[in-house]
C-alpha cells in the first residue's frame, strides 16, 4: 500500500512537472488566467479535477 502511494505521488510530480519543463511560457500564461478566475470558478475546476481523478482511480481497479 505504501509503495503504491509513493508511486502515485511520484507519477503526479512527473506529470505536473512536464508543462513547466517543456512549455514554461504556456505554464505562466495558464497560471495568470487562473489567478483571474473567481473563487467559484476555481472551485469548479478543482472539483472537476477531483472527479476526473476518482474516475481514473476507479477504472484502474
Amino acid at each position: 500500500m505504501g509503495n503504491t502511494l509513493l508511486m502515485a505521488l511520484g507519477l503526479m510530480l512527473i506529470l505536473e512537472g512536464l508543462l513547466p519543463l517543456l512549455l514554461p511560457q504556456a505554464w505562466r500564461d495558464t497560471f495568470k488566467r487562473m489567478i483571474e478566475l473567481k473563487d467559484g470558478q476555481l472551485r469548479f475546476v478543482g472539483l472537476m479535477s477531483v472527479i476526473g481523478g476518482l474516475i481514473l482511480f476507479l477504472l484502474s481497479k
